[in-house]
């Protein structure tokens, strides 16, 4: 084994030999950030953090604190360590996410891994290049300037070569991180800006333990949890005093279960083979007290008015009220997003492990097991936070708490991993075994946090003259705060709803006008929720994009040519001319005359094109912009049955600097994939009462209330996802921008997307759809209303749509 795969704790690398490391001081706490949810500041207890060690054997470990979520990060990083460097890709060995070993660099969100926490990485490997340098030319007596550093070993001319491994041979060289290393000129560059394959796929192609779903230990059993009866609920007195009894004899015949663990409402079952843990779930007989139930979400839009909010105002420019009233043509609109899932294939599963100091023995390589304490494998994208979470469940020190992060089935936000991990972590305990926990595929649905929903209002209109008198903007967005789900249901801590500021993502439109005001109203959650792909920015964008579109036609212009009116950032016009271009944009100043031949065979096909764009912007208002983003989505929609398909994506993308442009065409690709299921399909359904989604039938609630707002939607058939035959054509144009700082990818093509299919389902129909998701039967009731004329062959009616004064049909809320 190499070096570079060996140590498992900082401590192991700061006492490690033959290694050259590159470290910083713990950062202190960054002050707390009203609104926003408490960070997990670095312990400086831990001691120095490890960035970089470059081993005796040539081989690097490059240390970061985030996850790869299928994003390619580790490749990502690894080029970046690699072209400071000038080492082959191969010598790299990236570690993420170990709270044992990386910096705490926080969770893996708002695409900051490469924007902003690749940054000390780079310069850490800029910082050894140069100790590197003055190493050899000390050995071969020449200045540094006459080196030349390639794949690993600098050269002093000809035959005079020495590899990086000797140069730390023998010794232990620390290095503190200088903030001012010498990086490399974008000019230079090797390896950043070329595709490279991933890094992570050849070990799952060989069926190698990456996931965490296939981790086994020795002795390791299996566990089961039975979640209470209200789903979707974070709040309330009645959180960790619903249970009423627990029958363990009914599962007395079942054979090998270890134990039935009863925490308040915490229940969970360990068996020593895990069908028989399956078994043990399904037949204990639990009872469960009345609950008052939560708030009706068979009306989200009104359930998010009724919501108690406070408004913030974060945009007020020029005279808004007054050029509303001088408007020659007022145009309210209302815009519904719904709560949606992250919906991971495959059901959160997580690995805990309690070490006793007195089972210790002398070859334990972990920190934590030198001193006792827990040890959990989760596919977890908060790796310290869960740190924490799981330190304040056990009532230990968090360094006494080591989270070994691997992969998952994905989730593009917080789905139940670190549920799950909680899960295993109070199973182990009580039987001081290892133990494995699998969440059922009704528990991931119903339990995992939710992407919340959101209500988006303006109020704003055109001038006599077609130019936009004023844009006022209110976006009501329920908290994403979601605690792990165990420190609720056993009162560790106390299920009080908290609203957080989260809702201004991207809250500010991207056009510039003479009259702008922007709101937000922060609410508690209604439905336990966490952040998902885009957090408010897509639904903000939604609105935006959807509106300027429909001022456009409103105004009788392009959409595009509008749009190019209001946008003054250079980069954002470039990107929207290139991508319209590369899309084959058609101009209109209205929705398409499929009337008039561009139907189908049949008569029953419209087609479409539509257009949105925008940047994503995250974090604490006023925010940090990440990539541009712009789509043009072709889409055909059947006028018999609602149906439609998104048949082609053009997606213009700028990220700056592109490290892996094949990477970032992959993620892009995810976004259209993902983004395009929830604008069709995906939405949760809510049960007007508990009993509507059945328990196991020895499950029961006592007599009494019958509330109401629980999740309905527990398995794929109540909530459905794009499948593989409705994947569009996906096209992706990347901008080169090597002058410019990288930006992240992860989320920002996503952001415009719903809008650019809205905008094309309108263009197909005259129909204005404002609340995804775009389902048959939402379209074909909106098709039914409209006065879209007959197919061809029935009476065209004069061969006009009407459209509504030039803005179609209102479907989707308030018609």
């Amino acid at each position: 084994m190499s070096r570079a795969a060996a140590p498992r704790t900082r401590a192991d690398f700061l006492a490690a030999d033959g290694v050259l490391l590159v470290v910083r001081d713990t950062p202190p706490a960054a002050p707390p950030a009203p609104g926003q949810p408490a960070a997990v500041p670095p312990n400086p207890a831990e001691g120095p953090e490890v960035l970089l060690a470059l081993w005796n054997d040539g081989s690097i470990t490059a240390l970061n604190g985030h996850v790869d979520l299928g994003t390619g990060l580790a490749t990502a990083l690894a080029q970046i360590v690699a072209e400071e460097l000038d080492a082959p890709l191969a010598q790299v060995h990236m570690v993420l996410g170990d709270t044992a070993r990386v910096p705490n660099q926080g969770a893996t969100i708002a695409s900051a891994s490469i924007q902003i926490h690749a940054v000390p990485l780079r310069r850490a490997a800029a910082q050894a290049r140069g100790w590197l340098l003055e190493q050899a030319a000390e050995y071969f007596g020449v200045a540094p300037s006459l080196l030349d550093v390639r794949n690993g070993c600098i050269h002093a001319g000809e035959g005079h070569v020495i590899d990086f491994g000797r140069l730390v041979a023998g010794d232990r060289t620390v290095l503190q991180l200088a903030p001012d290393a010498r990086v490399k000129a974008v000019e230079d560059y090797r390896i950043v800006g070329t595709s490279v394959p991933r890094t992570d796929i050849p070990a799952k192609l060989s069926g190698e333990t990456v996931f965490v779903h296939d981790m086994r230990l020795p002795g390791m059993l299996h566990g089961r949890v039975v979640r209470p009866p209200y789903a979707g609920a974070d709040h309330g007195e009645f959180i960790g005093n619903t249970l009423a009894s627990v029958d363990e004899s009914s599962i007395a015949h079942i054979p090998g279960v270890r134990a039935v663990v009863v925490i308040r409402d915490f229940v969970g079952v360990v068996a020593e083979r895990e069908e028989h843990a399956e078994q043990a779930m399904r037949e204990l007989r639990v009872e469960w007290k009345p609950w008052p139930g939560m708030p009706s979400l068979q009306d989200v839009e009104g359930a998010l008015r009724a919501n108690p909010a406070t408004q913030r105002l974060l945009v007020d420019e020029g005279d808004v009220d007054a050029a509303l009233q001088s408007a020659d043509r007022s145009m309210p609109r209302t815009y519904l997003w719904p709560y949606q899932m992250h919906a991971s294939i495959g059901p959160s599963c997580a690995v805990a492990q309690w070490v006793a100091e007195s089972a210790l023995s002398p070859s334990e390589p972990h920190e934590v097991a030198e001193r006792g304490g827990l040890r959990v494998w989760a596919g977890t994208q908060n790796p310290h936070v869960l740190r924490r979470d799981l330190a304040q469940l056990a009532g230990l020190d968090e360094l006494a708490v080591e989270v070994v992060r691997m992969e998952a089935a994905g989730c593009y936000g917080r789905n139940g991993a670190d549920d799950v991990a909680a899960d295993a972590a109070l199973l182990a305990r009580a039987v001081d075994a290892p133990v494995r926990v699998q969440l059922t595929r009704e528990q991931e649905h119903a339990w995992e946090p939710k992407g919340a929903a959101q209500l988006m209002q303006v109020q704003g209109g055109l001038n006599a003259d077609g130019s936009v008198a004023a844009y006022a903007f209110e976006t009501s967005y329920p908290s994403n705060g979601a605690p792990t789900l165990a420190l609720l249901l056993t009162r560790t801590i106390e299920p009080q709803a908290q609203a957080y500021e989260m809702g201004d993502r991207t809250a500010r439109p991207p056009y510039e006008f003479d009259n702008l005001r922007v709101k937000v109203n922060d609410m508690a959650p209604i439905v336990r929720a966490s952040w998902l792909r885009g957090v408010s920015a897509l639904p903000n964008s939604f609105a935006h994009e959807s509106y300027i579109d429909e001022l456009a036609t409103a105004a009788g212009e392009d959409p595009v040519a509008f749009r190019l009116k209001h946008l003054h950032d250079p980069r954002a016009v470039e990107l929207v001319q290139a991508t319209a271009q590369k899309a084959g944009w058609r101009m209109r100043s209205g929705p398409q005359e499929n009337a008039d031949g561009g139907l189908g065979p049949g008569g029953d096909i419209l087609f479409g094109q539509g257009f949105a764009y925008a940047r994503y912007v995250h974090s604490k208002w006023p925010g940090f912009g990440a990539s541009w983003a712009a789509w043009v989505a072709d889409v055909e929609v059947n006028r018999k049955t609602g149906e439609v398909h998104v048949r082609r994506v053009v997606v213009g993308h700028d990220a700056g600097l592109v490290i892996n442009p094949a990477g970032v065409a992959h993620q892009v690709h995810g976004n259209v994939v993902q983004t395009t299921s929830r604008a069709l399909k995906e939405k949760v359904q809510f049960a007007p009462q508990p009993q509507m989604q059945a328990q196991a039938p020895q499950q029961q609630q006592l007599p009494g209330v019958r509330p109401s707002g629980v999740v309905a939607s527990r398995e794929w058939g109540s909530y459905p996802i794009l499948n593989f035959r409705e994947v569009p054509v996906i096209e992706v144009l990347q901008m080169p921008r090597p002058g410019e700082a990288p930006l992240g990818a992860g989320e920002s093509a996503s952001v415009p997307g719903t809008a650019a299919i809205a905008n094309a389902i309108f263009d197909a129909t005259g129909v204005r759809f404002r609340a995804p998701p775009f389902t048959p039967e939402v379209v074909l009731a909106g098709l039914k209303g409209s006065s879209l004329p007959p197919p061809l062959g029935e009476g065209r009616g004069g061969g006009t749509r009407a459209v509504g004064d030039g803005d179609g049909a209102e479907v989707g809320n308030a018609a």
